[in-house]
């Protein structure tokens, strides 16, 4: 009975925290179904060993439903503590005990959670002296807070990234607004109702997202942040119809220059008829300017702004349209697309650039793919139309970029070996390349993925794309998707961004004249050396506009369920681009 007894009460084994004291490894990730299992037999929290690593650096606890609070120790065995993620968890309704205090800090990603407070002993940690005095960012998204902790620049005076959007926000603390450090405030989708007049007193503030909340006006003080260069108040109902008009179509310095001189109705600025003056002085400034010849400079200026044209799905009988199988509902539902035609990857480091840009947006916008994952396809090697859905893992197969044929099943369980060779071999926890997105699959019977019309997978989000449509240099046209597990709008926002970052790339492969640069793989299909000719009109080619070409995504019955890019898509801001409708 005895024996029973102690084989009854024997702890749970931890292997990664064995490995990390073992090795004395500075990183330690835990995460996978049977975290959950482990997780809910030490009582929701993590066991005291993980508190017992004084010289770890990073901890990262992921997609665990079992855990509701870190539990004790952490501030005080883990003082070099420099990044701590605890993302889709099940933290809350406050923690208990608190977190700090963690004087190395600089990371702490709480999103995704159940938090509903943050108060004074059972939130961030003390205000007096400050418990995270290196912190940096701050990620509180997607939780259930109604109200942020008054103290919390005092808790956290050098944060430079706060992230509380999709909380239940009805008022930022007065006391936010004096971070003179922060940068970036995102806190789109709350039930906001006023942006206080103090957010002036942020000197440092570059951008502003609070989209879809319940504000009806804009402080005019807002103009005054001087670095403030993004702003996104879409979906709010604003009392000056002008106003929510300018928000919803033009760039932030139109509207922050709106908000200057006082807008509609407010006494700060000049007025009506001062407006119609400045208006009729600037016509006849223009006026002198082009009968002078000095006009010529901003017409060439003009003609050198970079075009996005959209071109509709009625003006296009070849458009590519996506069928939606219901089976990838319950897996990865969401999924926005686009065809990109123009771009000049040849010239010197342009398609290194581009697939540089693609990864910055995974690692920053698409929160290392857990909020989205991004494909881009040569759209010549495509053919449509395309199913989006799911396969048993033993039945999906695929040519992974770099790889033979196989089964995903299979290539799950390769990339799994790879993975803790690199961390045998690094002496690391963390690993680089696919190998960490290989968690957003745990527990999941079907995988996602994207066929073609030969029945052929293009697509195994959020892992890796098909050799079969890599880019290369030559390609010119690209079939583009963003899925999500999360958001249909999450796909949009980075659809959005993609595209404008698409044209900037056109525009500086344009501007900065380089050599071409084809190697033998990279040229299939192109016969013969690469003369002056054929240079000339990739220089064309990259001075044309942008087509961006409409892409209905419909489920199996042909019933429209998106369409990118709407009206309401594609809404750049950006003084050297104009999109053509």
């Amino acid at each position: 009975m005895a024996a029973a007894a102690a084989v009854a009460e024997a702890p749970e084994p931890w292997p990664e925290v064995d490995l990390v004291e073992r090795e004395q490894r500075r990183e330690l990730l835990l995460t996978g179904p049977a975290l959950e299992e482990r997780v809910r037999a030490a009582g929701g929290r993590l066991p005291p060993r993980v508190f017992s690593l004084p010289l770890l650096h990073s901890l990262e606890v992921c997609g665990c439903a079992s855990l509701r609070e870190p539990g004790p120790g952490l501030a005080r065995g883990l003082p070099r503590l420099r990044s701590l993620v605890l993302r889709g968890n099940a933290l809350g309704p406050a923690l208990s005990p608190e977190l700090g205090p963690l004087p190395a800090l600089r990371v702490l990603d709480l999103s995704g959670n159940a938090l509903e407070e943050l108060p004074p002993g059972r939130g961030l940690g003390p205000a007096e002296p400050p418990a995270l005095p290196q912190l940096q960012s701050l990620n509180l998204s997607a939780n259930r807070l109604r109200a942020l902790p008054a103290e919390l620049a005092r808790c956290a005076p050098r944060l430079q990234t706060l992230n509380v959007a999709r909380n239940r926000l009805r008022a930022l603390p007065a006391e936010l607004f004096a971070l003179q450090l922060l940068s970036e405030l995102a806190a789109a989708d709350n039930e906001l109702q006023e942006l206080s007049p103090a957010v002036a007193a942020l000197p440092a503030l570059k951008t502003l997202d609070l989209a879809n909340n319940q504000l009806s006006e804009i402080p005019g003080e807002l103009a005054d942040c001087p670095k403030l260069k993004e702003i996104n108040f879409k979906g709010n109902k604003l009392k000056d119809k002008r106003l929510e008009k300018m928000v919803n179509g033009c760039q932030p310095k139109s509207i922050l220059e709106y908000l200057r001189v006082g807008g509609r109705g407010k006494g700060r600025g000049k007025t009506d008829g001062s407006e119609k003056e400045e208006s009729r002085k600037k016509k006849r400034e223009r006026k002198q300017k082009k009968e002078s010849g000095e006009g010529e400079e901003e017409e060439v200026e003009e003609v050198n702004k970079l075009l996005i044209r959209i071109l509709h799905v009625s003006e296009n009988p070849t458009s590519v349209t996506v069928k939606v199988n219901p089976l990838v509902k319950d897996v990865r539902p969401y999924i926005v697309c686009a065809v990109v035609k123009g771009m000049n990857l040849r010239p010197g480091n342009a398609l290194k650039r581009f697939l540089s840009m693609q990864t910055k947006l995974h690692e920053d916008m698409c929160e290392k793919r857990t909020a989205a994952t991004i494909a881009s396809h040569d759209l010549k090697l495509i053919k449509g139309p395309l199913v989006y859905g799911a396969q048993a893992p033993q039945e999906l197969k695929i040519v992974p970029l770099g790889r033979k044929e196989i089964k995903a099943k299979d290539l799950v369980r390769q990339l799994q070996l790879e993975a803790e060779e690199q961390r045998k071999q690094k002496k690391r926890q963390n690993v680089s390349g696919l190998h960490r997105y290989l968690h957003l699959l745990d527990g999941k019977e079907n995988y996602p993925c994207l066929v073609d019309a030969d029945n052929v997978v293009i697509s195994f989000p959020p892992i890796t794309n098909s050799e079969k449509t890599k880019i290369k240099t030559t390609t010119s046209d690209l079939f583009l998707e963003v899925t999500s597990a999360t958001s249909l709008q999450i796909c949009k926002d980075i659809m959005d961004t993609l595209i404008l970052k698409m044209a900037e790339l056109n525009k500086f492969t344009l501007e900065n004249k380089e050599e071409q640069s084809l190697s033998d793989t990279e040229a299939d299909g192109v016969s013969g050396p690469f003369n002056l000719q054929s240079n000339q009109n990739a220089e064309k080619d990259a001075s044309s506009p942008l087509i961006v070409e409409q892409v209905r995504v419909v489920d199996m019955e042909g019933s429209l369920k998106v369409l990118y890019p709407s009206k309401t898509d594609l809404d750049i801001t950006a003084s050297h681009i104009t999109i053509i409708r």
